[in-house]
């Protein structure tokens, strides 16, 4: 038997993609260093323990023409990075990493970006303020119970589509992102407790698939 369900398992010395299906994580860069020759670049920051993010083609455009390409000089800059679901790999959407936020600029910014050979798509970068002194949390305010809700509801949800479903909400994705932008810490609870339910399940289906029994 070769056993498939091995190599579907996110690598764990690297930002993946269905690590943000908690909702986008705005990250202060740490430093950037070459990686390999799939991966040239690999961006550290504050809290990725060892699991930098890698920049694809597309984002490593991004990054140049909006900070330069000094990438030693991006140090404590500030952007924001999402899950965009329709990224193929093979034909096959399974979901990519996507810069929307970048500190240093002060509007929108369009970009053109290359699709495929001869064709290109307008792609832009919005603003990213960050507060130097973020508001204390409350305790005991309006958000606790919110927060208290979506968690439970991430925790046990069925399937992986569900969990998509969740994260997708336009009610979770405004709340997120204004926990997120006022560096509430309940915005990182709310990202872990759908990464840890996203693990529970593929875990399961690896585990299922093991158990099938051979032709």
């Amino acid at each position: 038997m070769v056993d498939l369900s091995k190599t579907i398992i996110a690598k764990s010395d690297q930002l993946n993609a269905d690590d943000l299906m908690g909702g986008p994580l705005t990250v202060r860069i740490q430093d950037v260093r070459e990686g390999n020759a799939d991966q040239p670049i690999a961006i550290f920051y504050d809290g990725c323990n060892g699991k930098p993010y890698y920049p694809c083609k597309s984002m490593r455009r991004v990054l140049v023409n909006v900070w330069g390409k000094d990438g030693k000089t991006y140090a404590g800059k500030g952007m924001t990075l999402f899950r965009e679901p329709s990224v193929k790999f093979g034909g096959i959407a399974v979901g990519g990493i996507r810069i929307s936020h970048m500190t240093d600029i002060t509007q929108d910014t369009p970009l053109a970006l290359q699709v495929t050979r001869g064709s290109k798509k307008l792609y832009t970068v919005k603003p990213l303020r960050v507060r130097q002194e973020p508001p204390k949390q409350a305790s005991g305010d309006a958000w606790t119970p919110w927060v208290s809700r979506w968690v439970a509801a991430l925790s046990q949800a069925p399937t992986l589509v569900k969990l998509e479903e969740l994260t997708a909400n336009e009610k979770y994705r405004e709340g997120l992102e204004k926990l997120s932008g006022r560096e509430d810490p309940r915005a990182l609870e709310l990202q872990n407790a759908a990464t840890q339910r996203a693990e529970e399940l593929m875990k399961a289906a690896s585990e299922e698939a093991d158990d099938m029994v051979p032709a």
